[in-house]
């Protein structure tokens, strides 16, 4: 299945950013999708980032059994074979990634938020769900579940005993959310501004949200630009998806499901 086609840019790409795939068997053409985005573009590129919930969840390491996960880290493993660097940054659905998923894929695991110096630019990375502060509930949430005791609890658990919690999980986040605002889910001004104070930056690109766009705060030398990456689903019948990628020269560029640019 051919859904990208590779086009010569002016600029050699250094660095490409993807989040929100939600990974998953039961999705095999958002999964084909992003195979292939791995042999057209990632391979013409020298860094990806994988900015979060790039699995739709992540019951521990040893889940490198199931087939579907071993061919994903397979995947991401020739590519870094290939020559590129990858990195990764948790999200909400896959923050029990740990060092032996790192190993198997061949990627650094990375802080988030994370700031990248490359192509001349300073670039602050997240996944976004640390500033979606107005919705309390899953703040409570969140800061219960990064507990590193809370996680060497969990995986101490059978694998099919943590994956059936999950499911549970996922569903009472579902029923959740269909009560909660977009506002609510979106991402906190002024959480968005001490990420941006914290990390000494002007350009940040998360995901998290599933609201892609581009956001320019102020003007002048105090503008700063929020970028923020779509999610993917291709089992459907209008695809979503897209990326960022950062040129040789600097500068940044955001692509849609088909691969193609958006101005």
């Amino acid at each position: 299945m051919t859904i990208f086609t590779s086009s010569q840019k002016a600029q050699p790409t250094v660095a490409l950013f993807v989040s929100d795939l939600h990974l998953q068997a039961s999705l095999p053409r958002t999964t084909a999708a992003f195979l292939e985005f791995l042999q057209i573009h990632a391979t013409q590129t020298q860094q990806l980032y994988l900015l979060g919930d790039i699995f739709e969840y992540w019951a521990g390491d040893d889940d490198l059994v199931t087939p579907y996960n071993r061919e994903i880290a397979d995947a991401l493993k020739a590519l870094q074979q290939h020559g590129v660097q990858i990195f990764w940054i948790a999200g909400n659905r896959d923050f029990l990634v740990g060092t032996g998923f790192a190993e198997a894929a061949g990627l650094a695991l990375l802080d988030d938020p994370h700031v990248i110096r490359l192509a001349g630019r300073e670039i602050a990375l997240a996944h976004g769900d640390a500033q979606c502060t107005d919705d309390t509930a899953y703040m409570a949430f969140r800061a219960q579940v990064r507990q590193p005791a809370y996680q060497q609890q969990f995986l101490a658990m059978p694998l099919a005993q943590r994956k059936a919690i999950i499911e549970g999980m996922r569903k009472n986040s579902q029923d959740s959310n269909q009560n909660k605002s977009y506002e609510i889910m979106d991402v906190n001004a002024d959480a968005i501004g001490q990420l941006f104070a914290q990390t000494g930056t002007n350009v940040l690109i998360h995901g998290h949200t599933h609201r892609p766009a581009l956001h320019v705060l102020g003007s002048g030398e105090s503008q700063r630009l929020r970028y923020v990456l779509p999610d993917w689903e291709y089992d459907i019948d209008t695809p979503r998806g897209g990326w960022i990628s950062l040129t040789v020269d600097g500068v940044l560029h955001r692509f849609d499901a088909a691969g193609g640019e958006i101005g």
